[in-house]
């Protein structure tokens, strides 16, 4: 990896999670568990079986707050890539947001004055979480399939990256709806910690859920274009 890059294969785990709380979250969507030791990023990753760097790429796009790719396509494993994809995928759908979910009712749910706020919210809510449902299994069912037909030579000449970028909508809209309404329109009553947890939930989601986006729009397609590209020029 390049030098100028914030991590290398040979910074320690344990330094990257105290620089960057946030890559926390990107690294068990890699299948890295916590007990770091003292080991570093390379022989955490070789420790996994997970090719280092793609790891990198990724921890480095993110935290360094990248737009583009830094790295030639040939540096990634896609196999890598669209596993940290989908782990990221059924963190989001099988147990972030059913969790808020559940605490949404709680926190809501305190006097009969507050039904229509119950009923608004997760109205907001089921519809966001239905979007992401949507756009995230298009890409498990689509996209990943045609990507890893691709890189074994198998190129589907009726589908590009293209098509899915087209498709590709912000579908963290309705969360940030749903923010704006508990902080502007919520009748409270003192103070509501369990509300307070809650919306601290939704921000958070909402942030992971911008930097998952990023990692599609701005690392993910652009390697799999070149791919197709080269492919193309092949034939």
């Amino acid at each position: 990896m390049p030098s100028q890059h914030k991590f290398t294969s040979k910074t320690k785990m344990s330094e990257l999670i105290n620089e960057d709380v946030s890559l926390l979250s990107c690294i068990s969507r890699f299948g890295v568990s916590l007990g770091f030791r003292d080991n570093t990023v390379e022989e955490t990753c070789e420790a996994n079986q997970i090719d280092t760097n793609t790891f990198l790429a990724v921890v480095n796009f993110l935290s360094e707050g990248n737009v583009e790719l830094n790295e030639t396509y040939n540096k990634i494993s896609i196999a890598s890539l669209i596993n940290y994809l989908q782990n990221a995928h059924t963190y989001f759908l099988e147990y972030k947001l059913p969790s808020i979910r559940t605490k949404l009712i709680d926190a809501v749910a305190t006097t009969d004055q507050n039904i229509p706020y119950n009923v608004v919210f997760l109205k907001y809510f089921d519809e966001y979480v239905l979007e992401v449902k949507k756009h995230m299994e298009y890409e498990n069912r689509i996209v990943f399939p045609y990507v890893l037909n691709l890189i074994n030579g198998n190129q589907n000449q009726k589908y590009n990256i293209s098509i899915f970028e087209d498709q590709h909508a912000e579908v963290e809209t309705k969360l940030i709806e749903l923010k704006n309404i508990l902080v502007k329109y919520y009748p409270a009553k003192g103070t509501n910690y369990m509300l307070n947890d809650v919306l601290f939930d939704l921000l958070w989601c909402e942030k992971d859920l911008a930097s998952h986006n990023q990692v599609e729009d701005f690392f993910f397609v652009p390697v799999i274009d070149a791919i197709e590209k080269q492919q193309n020029t092949q034939k």
